[in-house]
């Protein structure tokens, strides 16, 4: 009964967490500890009273402050001595834009650890990159995928793409797209291809086709147009390639829920895109 009982139990909520930091040069420049202490040091233009607003000893915040000056290598928190007052400490220009910019980043961070919570703390569910990035394009086909070979020609490079469903991508691009998106073995990067560049063949065992990139899979579902279908093919592995035919073509090769077909696509047809 007590076993019972113990796998019927839901498991608890995953949750995903992070901090955000800033480094200069190798060396920590400090997080949302230390922003907040220069943040103090702005309102009360004071060490002293920013250490005790901040609920620290003058010398862990004075020890602080010196660090993340030596590690910006420029004076983010200025003291001046003597005058009336006895001397005022102050942020410089440099220190007032480092909070300015932490506070834009961190507002960036949180909203994408957000997202990362709500799609990748599911178990159950598949994880997709793509929706976390929020990426909205006119193409039907997007996958997320690892650069596992690129290898150069005379004019255009071949860049090979596998996806986490063991697919393999292949894109013809120029030398100067490889330079640009800084593509290299182990790099991830998301394979685009239009629903119309997508070619569905059935029998085609002991068939040669030019075609680099070939997907055989099972037809999950054939949606009629006016004059096109739109087929969507689940592929061996697991992920899914969308195709716009003819009526005719859907007809003619008999596609339907369940059937067998291959997905074809050129390879110059395939483009390249990574985050930044």
């Amino acid at each position: 009964m007590r076993a019972r009982t113990r796998a019927s139990r839901k498991p608890p909520l995953l949750a995903v967490g992070g901090s955000l930091w800033f480094t200069a040069g190798g060396r920590s420049l400090g997080g949302h500890g230390r922003i907040e202490l220069l943040r103090a040091v702005a309102a009360h233009g004071s060490i002293t009273a920013a250490a005790k607003a901040y609920g620290m000893s003058y010398k862990a915040a004075w020890d602080a402050i010196d660090a993340m000056n030596r590690a910006a290598g420029q004076a983010l928190v200025e003291r001046t001595t003597g005058g009336r007052g006895g001397g005022s400490t102050r942020l410089t220009e440099r220190g007032a834009r480092l909070i300015e910019r932490y506070g834009q980043l961190d507002a960036a961070h949180q909203r994408f650890v957000a997202l990362l919570a709500e799609s990748a703390a599911d178990l159950d569910a598949d994880f997709s990159l793509l929706k976390v990035l929020n990426m909205k394009t006119t193409t039907r086909n997007q996958w997320l995928g690892s650069v596992t070979a690129v290898r150069s020609g005379a004019v255009n490079d071949e860049v090979e793409l596998t996806l986490p469903g063991r697919q393999r991508v292949v894109a013809i691009i120029t030398h100067d797209s490889t330079a640009a998106l800084g593509l290299r073995t182990g790099q991830s990067a998301i394979a685009l291809v239009k629903a119309s560049n997508v070619l569905l063949a059935t029998g085609l065992d002991g068939v040669r086709i030019s075609a680099r990139n070939q997907w055989p899979g099972v037809v999950a579902s054939v949606t009629a147009g006016a004059v096109n279908s739109e087929v969507m093919l689940d592929m061996d592995g697991g992920d899914r390639v969308v195709a716009i035919v003819t009526q005719d073509s859907v007809r003619f090769l008999g596609l339907a829920p369940g059937a067998r077909a291959t997905a074809l696509v050129k390879a110059s047809d395939v483009i390249l895109a990574v985050t930044t």
